[in-house]
């Protein structure tokens, strides 16, 4: 789940920031890995529920599992507007201008979303190993807490890069130059 929600989507979100090229290659390789994304949370979740099935656990029990089923629901909703008004066919210019903003905000939070499902994921895969006799301060509940707070802080820098202004050089910023 993490590759697929966190990892490869944080990668589409930030394509249109860090790859060159023109726009519509940006918008392809966007929607890619955003597709890719898509699949690979739909496989976590047949994983998951395929697991609870056959070790005899209840199926959406936990405030983890709720949100990651909304959570992949938006997703493949905003990917399906985003495909049919961005990329194929395409809406019309002022039908994408408009849009354009809360797809963005939209992406961001459900992006957002991801990360505190992974969150509580972490909280809960804890709470499992500490309620089956793990020492709360063992090296297995310390490198939980670690990626935990990994995941957060990579989250928290991806959103900020998607949010900035994407100019490399501040308006009026001129370098010095030195000559010998």
């Amino acid at each position: 789940m993490f590759i697929g929600f966190i990892f490869i989507a944080s990668e589409a979100i930030l394509a249109y920031k860090v790859l060159p090229g023109d726009r519509e290659y940006k918008k392809s390789v966007h929607l890619s890995l955003q597709l890719i994304a898509l699949a690979l949370g739909i496989i976590g979740i047949y994983a998951a529920f395929k697991y609870h099935n056959e070790s005899g656990i209840v199926n959406l029990y936990s405030w983890h599992s709720w949100l990651g089923l909304g959570t992949i629901c938006l997703f493949a909703i905003q990917w399906l507007i985003g495909f049919s008004l961005f990329f194929y066919p395409g809406g019309a210019d002022n039908i994408r201008a408009a849009i354009l903003p809360w797809h963005v905000f939209f992406g961001v939070l459900i992006y957002l979303f991801a990360i505190a499902t992974a969150e509580l994921g972490f909280l809960e895969k804890l709470t499992f190993l500490e309620s089956s006799g793990l020492y709360k301060y063992g090296s297995e509940a310390m490198l939980v807490n670690f990626t935990a707070m990994v995941v957060l802080i990579f989250g928290g820098v991806v959103i900020l890069s998607a949010i900035l202004p994407s100019e490399l050089e501040p308006e009026g910023y001129h370098p010095v130059s030195i000559e010998p």
